[in-house]
């Protein structure tokens, strides 16, 4: 409701300048400060299918927020782009223009930045007005090279506030040629170096991590390890990993509210995903060195915010919206009911797809395997268009055919159950032991029939970034390319569908996961 109120009274005002109230004349003696954080949104410029999100419902709250408390910083934890047509179409200058509309204060880097090749990045990312920072990533032999900071610190009524950029190691995560020249650092021993400087050397009385590491990635440092074995941070901002982390619920709570080396409070927080939510933290900076956590919450962005305009934002939407629009409309299957993109009947369906594919570009496939990550959105009942297959695999891959032995083979398949099981098309039948977090291990794998052999090689279907050692499949490397597509996957699957095999048949799949979990 105090919301509510704010949007109405900016409504039914004149309209004013909006600034960040970071920057205001205000009495330079108040000594609170409100963070208010995005992470992963993906993209997401339009409300999305569920109508939730959507950056011109955002920044109505941004902007009541700004006006009534004097220090707002606006930060974004990476992966701004690559979800919708937007990216597709743009390749992130509409994001780009919006987050300086919005006045976005301090950004880092997340790994879908790179997905246009470090290059496209440097072009886009040097029309930012934001503060960029990468503390654990040296740029110095990139094209990125100055435009980003290892910290900043703000002045915030007599307190210094000291922020620094934490990034995933892009080995394994970002696609080989996409980020070269970039030497990735230690992030527990740089965080922990920087912060200390921050406090000994410019006497910072606070210090903020911002970062895209996730939250508890499996045998991986997330934020939660870091905050755990983290000295002189007091907040950490996250994503990555798209965990909605809810101080309202007890696990929320559990997650956010941690101890540091010097069991100190260390707050960790993250929004989920897609712009639905964002997140708002309260500090008062005159009880720093207090036993106590920072008010936390987070807000729902959804259709009460409708009623209002935001001439900047608007504009911006609309110069894009044509194309995305002309996409969005281009109808060419169908489905009988509405399909997540977390359901099994999708991932099986696009791994059916990916075997028959590969079989057509070489002989003997055994079978098919995919990520679930790769698949980004959920389709609707009814009509499907050229731009939800898009949306969906918005990630330029290509189906490639590869020749694995079974010994590295069988080190992919342990990745793909540590996940829970990714995709696998439907002549294959596995168990496999999983911790629910990120060990796992696969119990038996059946391929027509037949036990994995480890002493035999495979062919395999899949696509490139997996084969080149994406997501950790780093046994699939030691494989040889026998095949590969001359088109991207979402121009493969379209062509499938309109002209091909799929031509008049509604999206499909049997709705049962191919991979059984057993104690």
């Amino acid at each position: 409701m105090k919301y509510q109120l704010l949007i109405a009274a900016l409504i039914a005002g004149s309209a004013m300048q909006l600034t960040s109230c970071s920057r205001s004349t205000h009495d330079s003696e108040d000594n609170k400060l409100v963070i208010l954080h995005t992470n992963d949104t993906h993209s997401q410029i339009l409300p999305d299918l569920n109508d939730k999100g959507g950056v011109l419902r955002r920044m109505a709250v941004i902007d009541s927020i700004r006006q009534a408390n004097q220090n707002v910083l606006l930060i974004d934890a990476g992966d701004a782009v690559q979800g919708t047509l937007f990216f597709y179409l743009y390749g992130g200058h509409t994001e780009q223009e919006l987050l300086n509309a919005m006045d976005v204060d301090i950004r880092v880097l997340g790994n879908h930045e790179f997905d246009n090749g470090i290059d496209s990045l440097a072009a886009v990312w040097s029309k930012s007005k934001s503060e960029k920072l990468a503390s654990n990533y040296d740029l110095s032999a990139t094209p990125l090279k100055s435009q980003f900071k290892s910290y900043t610190i703000r002045q915030v009524g007599d307190k210094r506030v000291g922020f620094i950029g934490i990034n995933l190691d892009p080995e394994g995560m970002i696609a080989k040629g996409n980020y070269d020249g970039l030497e990735f650092k230690p992030i527990i021993e740089t965080a922990n170096d920087l912060a200390e400087r921050l406090r000994r050397d410019e006497k910072a009385d606070i210090v903020v991590a911002v970062s895209h590491i996730g939250y508890a990635p499996g045998g991986l440092v997330g934020d939660s390890i870091l905050a755990l074995n983290s000295r002189g941070i007091d907040i950490i901002i996250g994503g990555h990993s798209h965990d909605t982390i809810d101080p309202t619920t007890a696990e929320g709570e559990r997650r956010s509210h941690l101890r540091n080396l010097d069991n100190r409070p260390v707050l960790v927080v993250q929004t989920g995903k897609a712009g639905r939510k964002l997140g708002k933290i309260e500090i008062d900076l005159d009880k720093l060195g207090a036993d106590t956590y920072p008010a936390y919450e987070l807000i729902n962005i959804d259709s009460r915010y409708d009623s209002y305009t935001n001439p900047a934002i608007t504009d911006i939407i609309d110069r894009y919206s044509p194309g995305v629009d002309s996409l969005m409309h281009d109808w060419i299957t169908t489905t009988t009911h509405a399909i997540d993109n977390k359901d099994p009947e999708i991932l099986n369906f696009f791994s059916d797809y990916i075997l028959a594919r590969g079989k057509e570009l070489a002989p003997d496939v055994d079978f098919a395997i995919t990520n679930v990550g790769g698949i980004r959105t959920a389709l609707p009942a009814g009509r499907v268009s050229k731009g939800h297959i898009i949306n969906m695999l918005p990630f330029r891959n290509y189906i490639t055919v590869i020749d694995v032995p079974g010994e590295y083979l069988e080190d992919a398949l342990d990745v793909m159950a540590s996940r829970g099981g990714d995709g696998v098309s439907g002549n294959v039948k596995a168990t496999f032991k999983w911790d629910g977090k990120g060990d796992g291990e696969v119990e038996s794998f059946i391929i027509n029939g037949k036990e994995f052999d480890d002493d035999r090689t495979y062919r395999i279907a899949t696509i490139d970034y997996l084969a080149n050692g994406g997501d950790y499949m780093t046994g699939l490397t030691h494989g040889t390319v026998v095949a590969r597509s001359t088109v991207p996957l979402y121009d493969d699957l379209i062509e499938y569908l309109t002209t091909g095999p799929g031509a008049n048949k509604p999206i499909s799949a049997s709705p049962e996961s191919r991979w059984t979990r057993v104690k």
